[in-house]
């Protein structure tokens, strides 16, 4: 079974016993692991020397050759530094030589990382929320500026990014679909193969908590003002909306 960080799916302070009697460990796919991303493990595991576990790998490998265009101009709007972008690139090339991710390839890298649950949907959403121009297609520019933000950003920024993925037809309001959408998108990738077993309504029962604190005029959709002023007063919802960071 495969076992998820428990910040919203459940109490990572308890540790209650399996039906054979063996204390549940604490999972490995924890908030520290997954804050290294999945996208990044992703395009530098065909960059990590051979036999080093490319799981445990930072961004700073050996300086390549071969550099994009614009290093100096990407290293300005991000928070990566020259050589975390040349490792970066040469995974990003290694794994995809024409220069653009599609989203099958997307979908692809998440059914590695989520094997036992049905990341398809959760990928959907994640790409539209990187194909900042809606083409189709993520450029090398468009990944790192995106990683960028969820990985080094500031509790703002990183909340702005978090209300793009969940405004889903991009109208700048989030409506109650739009956010179950997301989470049982979300549930359905890892919160079915958690310990203990989350009930099917969890995720509904999430979502109306959510709206009850963050529709302030009660018109039945969240506005980004509404969404950044309860998620940076609210500790509570600060902390569960961490659990889209751990899926990137």
């Amino acid at each position: 079974m495969k076992l998820a960080d428990g910040s919203l799916l459940g109490d990572p302070g308890r540790t209650p016993l399996s039906k054979d009697g063996v204390k549940w460990q604490r999972p490995r796919l924890t908030r520290q692991a997954l804050m290294r991303c999945c996208l990044v493990k992703w395009i530098l595991s065909s960059t990590a020397p051979q036999g080093s576990d490319s799981s445990d790998s930072e961004l700073e490998l050996s300086t390549v050759r071969h550099q994009p265009e614009g290093l100096d101009q990407l290293q300005a709007q991000t928070k990566f530094t020259k050589k975390e972008l040349q490792s970066l690139y040469r995974g990003f090339k290694n794994e995809c030589p024409t220069g653009l991710v599609d989203e099958d390839t997307f979908k692809l890298i998440y059914s590695q990382f989520f094997p036992q649950g049905d990341s398809t949907t959760y990928a959907h959403f994640l790409f539209n929320a990187f194909d900042a121009d809606g083409n189709g297609a993520i450029r090398f520019e468009d990944f790192v500026v995106g990683l960028s933000i969820l990985l080094r950003g500031t509790v703002h920024e990183k909340l702005k990014w978090a209300f793009n993925l969940y405004d889903i037809n991009k109208d700048g309001y989030i409506t109650k679909e739009e956010m179950l959408a997301i989470m049982k998108s979300i549930y359905d990738m890892m919160g079915r193969h958690t310990y203990p077993i989350l009930r099917e309504d969890a995720p509904l029962e999430h979502v109306e908590r959510f709206f009850q604190k963050m529709d302030r005029n009660q018109d039945g959709v969240v506005t980004i003002d509404e969404f950044l002023e309860t998620c940076q007063k609210d500790e509570n919802i600060m902390s569960s909306m961490q659990l889209f960071e751990n899926v990137i």
